[in-house]
Order: C-alpha cells, then sequence, then structure tokens
C-alpha cells in the first residue's frame, strides 16, 4: 500500500431511499451482493456512485428525512481517504474530500480512478473512447510512446502559439515601434529617478512656507542663544552659568561632577540646535525662478506616472519592457522566419512519433479483439464478435495535419488514431461502439471480459458489476463467476446478482434484506457467516420452500467452487 489511494474499504449511507442506517465494509477480493428484487441492492450501487460525482437525485432522499448523505472510505496511508456527498430534500448537493468542500466534478476527477461501476451507463468510464484508447495503448505497452507524442505535441504548440506572436502586419508593427521608441525616449530624456518626486515634494513644501520657517528659525536661534539687540539672555548663557555653578560645587564636592558635565554637554547641544535650526532656514530655495524649475520638474515627473505607471520604479519598469518589446518588433522577420522553421521540424516530429504509436495500437488491436471476444463468449455471449477498431482520423479544415506513411492525418495530443471498441452482440448485427448496447446485463458481461484480458493494465481499485447476470443460464454463470473472482485476485471486486452459482464463488457474500422498524420500510446490510450460506444459496436456488434438495444443491455449489478455487489453473 502507498499514501496513493487504493481500492474501496468501507460505504455508509443514511436516509437514501430504503437505506436508513447502512454500512457495508468492503475487502479484497470478490464480494457478492443479493436479496430479494425491490431490496436495495443496486440502491446501494447508486450510493456509491454517488461519492463519485454522479447527479444526485432529490427523490433518493428518505421520505421525512432532510437529506440523504453517502461516505465512502478508500485505502490510504496514514489514514484512508474520506468522499461524503450529500443531497437535501430541496435538491442542494455538496460534496466534501477529508472533510474539504469540493465540487461534483472534482470529486468525479479523483474518485473516477478509483472506482469503476459497471452496469449504468452514465457512470461508466469504459464507455468513453478516450479511455478505451489508454486502456490499448497500456495492453500494448505503448505508454511511453503516447508519453512521447503527447510531448511532441506540446512542443509543437507552444512554437506555433509564438510564431502567431511574431506573425505581425508590418504596418501594425511600424506603427507600434514608432508608439515605444516614441515613448522610451521620453521617459530616457526625463532622467528620472526612484524617490525623486517625493525629494522635491519635501522642497516645495518648505519653500512655500518659507517666510513662517524663517522666522521660527530666528526665534529658536534667539531662545537659545540670546538677543544681540536687545541683549537678552538665551539658554545657552543660562546654561552656561549653571555648569559654572556645577563646576565650582564639584570642587567642593566631588559628587556635583556628574551635573557639571552634564550640564556642559547641555550648553553644546543648545549651540549645535541652534546652528541646525539656522542652516535648514538658510537652505530654502527663496528664488522664484528656482521654486518654478522645481514645480515643472514635479510636473513632468507626475505627467510620466500618470502615462506609465504608479511611481519613478513602475515608469522604468515600463520603459524595459517597451524596450524589450521594441527589440522584438525590430527582430520579428527573422524571429519568425526561425520560428517557422523550427516549427516545420516539430511537425516532422510528431507525425514520426504518432506513426510509431499507431502502428503499436493497431498491432496490439489485433491481438486484444480476439481475446476479448472469446472471454465475451466465455461469459455468456457465446455468438457475439468484437473488434478494436483503430482509425487514422482525417484532414479535416482547420485541424492540424502531419503526414504519416504518405496519408494526411488530423492530429492531437494523443495522436492520431481513433480507438473504438465495437461488438456485435448477435448474429446479423452490425458492429456497434460499446455505448450502443441496449442490454446493461450484456454491457456488464462485456465489461467483465474486457476487464479480465486487461486485468494488468488497468490498475483501478475497485470494480463494481450490476446486472451483470440478466440473460443468462448456469452454463454460462459459472464462467462468469469465475472470471469475477480471478479479477479479485489484488483488487475490490463487488457484483449484485440474483444467481446462486455467481454467489457460491464469492470470498465474502452480502445479503441486502427489506424489514419493518417502526411501521417503516428500511432495508439492513449484513455479510453472510461462513456456516450460513448453504442457507442463503439453497434460498437463491429454490426460495423458502425449497427443502432437502435445494440444501443439497447448494452444498455441492459451494463445495465445487472451493475445489476450484483451491486451484485455478
Amino acid at each position: 500500500m502507498t499514501d496513493a489511494p487504493g481500492r474501496l474499504i468501507e460505504l455508509g449511507v443514511t436516509g437514501l431511499a430504503l437505506l436508513e442506517r447502512v454500512r457495508l465494509p468492503v475487502g479484497e477480493g470478490f464480494t457478492v451482493i443479493t436479496g430479494e428484487t425491490g431490496a436495495g441492492k443496486s440502491l446501494l450501487i447508486d450510493a456509491l456512485g454517488l461519492t463519485l460525482g454522479a447527479r444526485a437525485d432529490a427523490s433518493l432522499v428518505r421520505h421525512g428525512a432532510g437529506s440523504a448523505r453517502v461516505e465512502a472510505l478508500f485505502e490510504r496511508i496514514p489514514e484512508p481517504l474520506i468522499v461524503a456527498r450529500e443531497v437535501t430534500a430541496a435538491g442542494r448537493s455538496t460534496a466534501r474530500m477529508d472533510d474539504e468542500p469540493v465540487t461534483a466534478g472534482r470529486l468525479a476527477e479523483v474518485a473516477a480512478e478509483l472506482v469503476e461501476i459497471h452496469g449504468q451507463h452514465d457512470q461508466q468510464r469504459l464507455l468513453d473512447t478516450r479511455r478505451q484508447r489508454d486502456l490499448l495503448d497500456a495492453f500494448a505497452g505503448a505508454s511511453d510512446l503516447a508519453r512521447e507524442v503527447a510531448v511532441a505535441v506540446d512542443a509543437w504548440r507552444a512554437t506555433r502559439e509564438a510564431l502567431g506572436r511574431a506573425e505581425v502586419d508590418p504596418r501594425a508593427a511600424a506603427r507600434r515601434l514608432a508608439v515605444l521608441e516614441h515613448e522610451i525616449g521620453e521617459i530616457d530624456a526625463a532622467r528620472i529617478r526612484v524617490g525623486e518626486a517625493a525629494s522635491l515634494e519635501d522642497r516645495l513644501r518648505g519653500a512655500r512656507h518659507g517666510e513662517a520657517i524663517v522666522r521660527g528659525a530666528a526665534g529658536i536661534e534667539e531662545a537659545l542663544l540670546g538677543s544681540e539687540t536687545d541683549e537678552r539672555p538665551g539658554a545657552r548663557d543660562a546654561l552656561a552659568g549653571a555648569a559654572r555653578l556645577a563646576g565650582e560645587l564639584a570642587r567642593l564636592d566631588p559628587r556635583w561632577g556628574g551635573p557639571a558635565s552634564r550640564l556642559a554637554g547641555l550648553e553644546a547641544e543648545v549651540v549645535d540646535a541652534a546652528a541646525e535650526a539656522r542652516d535648514l532656514a538658510g537652505s530654502l530655495d527663496h528664488d522664484p525662478d528656482e521654486l518654478r524649475l522645481l514645480e515643472e520638474r514635479l510636473s513632468a515627473i507626475y505627467l510620466l506616472e500618470r502615462r506609465y505607471g504608479d511611481d519613478e520604479a513602475a515608469v522604468l519598469a515600463y520603459r524595459d519592457r517597451a524596450a524589450g518589446e521594441a527589440a522584438e518588433l525590430r527582430d520579428a522577420d527573422a524571429r519568425a522566419a526561425a520560428l517557422a522553421a523550427r516549427l516545420d521540424r516539430e511537425v516532422v516530429a510528431v507525425g514520426e512519433a504518432a506513426g510509431r504509436l499507431s502502428s503499436a495500437r493497431t498491432v496490439a488491436a489485433a491481438r486484444l479483439a480476439p481475446a476479448i471476444e472469446t472471454m465475451v463468449r466465455e461469459v455468456g455471449m457465446s455468438r457475439a464478435r468484437f473488434a478494436v477498431d483503430v482509425r487514422r482520423r482525417p484532414a479535416v479544415d482547420g485541424a492540424p495535419v502531419v503526414e504519416v506513411d504518405g496519408q494526411a492525418c488530423a492530429f492531437d495530443g494523443s495522436g492520431i488514431d481513433e480507438v473504438v471498441f465495437v461488438i456485435a452482440p448477435n448474429p446479423g448485427e452490425p458492429p456497434m461502439p460499446l455505448a450502443r448496447i441496449a442490454s446493461g446485463g450484456e454491457l456488464s458481461r462485456v465489461a467483465l471480459a474486457i476487464e479480465q484480458v486487461l486485468a494488468s493494465a488497468d490498475a483501478t481499485p475497485t470494480l463494481v458489476f450490476d446486472e451483470i447476470d440478466t440473460g443468462i443460464g448456469g452454463r454460462s454463470a459459472e464462467p462468469v463467476a469465475r472470471a469475477l473472482w480471478r479479477l479479485g485476485r489484488g483488487r475490490a471486486v463487488l457484483c449484485v446478482t440474483h444467481l446462486p452459482v455467481i454467489a457460491a464463488y464469492a470470498d465474502v457474500h452480502v445479503r441486502i434484506a427489506k424489514t419493518t422498524r417502526d411501521g417503516r420500510t428500511v432495508t439492513d446490510v449484513a455479510e453472510v457467516a461462513e456456516d450460513a450460506r448453504v442457507a442463503e444459496i439453497a434460498l437463491m436456488l429454490g426460495g423458502p420452500g425449497g427443502g432437502p434438495a435445494a440444501q443439497a444443491g447448494a452444498r455441492e455449489m459451494l463445495d465445487r467452487a472451493a475445489a476450484w478455487r483451491a486451484d485455478p489453473t
């Protein structure tokens, strides 16, 4: 086991039609689900489908319940992956994965890799021709070739997009280049610096309040140094006198040395502060012409910012981008020619890789089709014909084209082929795609045959088969049962069945039964213990009045299945 999600290990259902409260543990191997018609066997599969992103139907909510909830646990280290879906009676649907809200689409994307349901058309991944193509590639051992094609196509697409950008109308390019060169020249001529506007704003703010600042500075200097006109002392003189007194006291008592030193320092600070105030006042721009130049410079910077960015840094960044675009335009012809040459080489590479992949698919299809046809006949469709149709896509207008073996073929990231699994279930019928099989039972048996042949190629950890026994009898049932058991080696396989032969081959037998509780019909789900399987299969064989003959038949059926499972070669 890895930290990636694996097989289904438990399914819990609450408030879904007859399923009032049901919890179904799922083990590795082959599990059958049996029970009388209408007990809710297929309803359990529908519940699982909800956790896989199937459409939510409010009519499934149990009468009287506000909502229905389905919860699936998938094997994972260190903790299981929990996928939940809730449907309200009003029709609203919510999905959660590991308790995080997700969309139903995201649920389907993740869970589709974990569970494959066969029998319900709207839940069949196998009906998707893309899935069929991937299975054929895995069977062919061509997954590396498929990746090679995808990588080659991605490179071709990137080059095509680059060429589209490089191929511009010459007149439009010339106009655009002229605009860019004008913008670059305008920014270069301004020779702006980051932070220049803020510095100019500070200088202009000071200049506009110059008279008040000068008066204030003179007042500060006078208060600190005194007035020369009326010989008023300032703070410096008072501090100097205090410092002298403190010095005299220090000579009498050394403890006054500290205050004397601080007072001397304050005197020096006062002198420095007065000088700084005088210098700041002297730095103001009083010249009207100088102020006009500052304002014009600031206006020029603001104009550039309105055109090219929020500040000087953004303007300069725009200039660099414009210079880069201008360089590309000047070099457009040479760049376009180089890209066109590269595109030609990449188209050839796509064609070569797609051709190898197509050949591998064709060879593998010739091996896969008869193997699946043999299995289809073994599981009860004795006269069916099966084929894997691999056709190269013809060239169509507007689609990208490569030449392979002299043929023009449309291509995409998957190559040049359309891969379709086709079947003619009965003689005289034309082969048709799997999606057009009307019978759910036939479709389930075909899916079983495909899964049996492609078991090593399909890593889906949980497979579910519904309606697989529709239209088959005892002769065909045993091969179906054995195929299901084989398929359950290393994964979980669940099968809804009415046939006792299929039930006898199961590793785990689960019975669904209707009962009445508090005046309401409910469905109970329980595993049939090993010592009770004879009675259960006898009930499937002969009904409630089957008697000893049904018991004996059930025991024989279980013994034969056990003997085969012990040596299934």
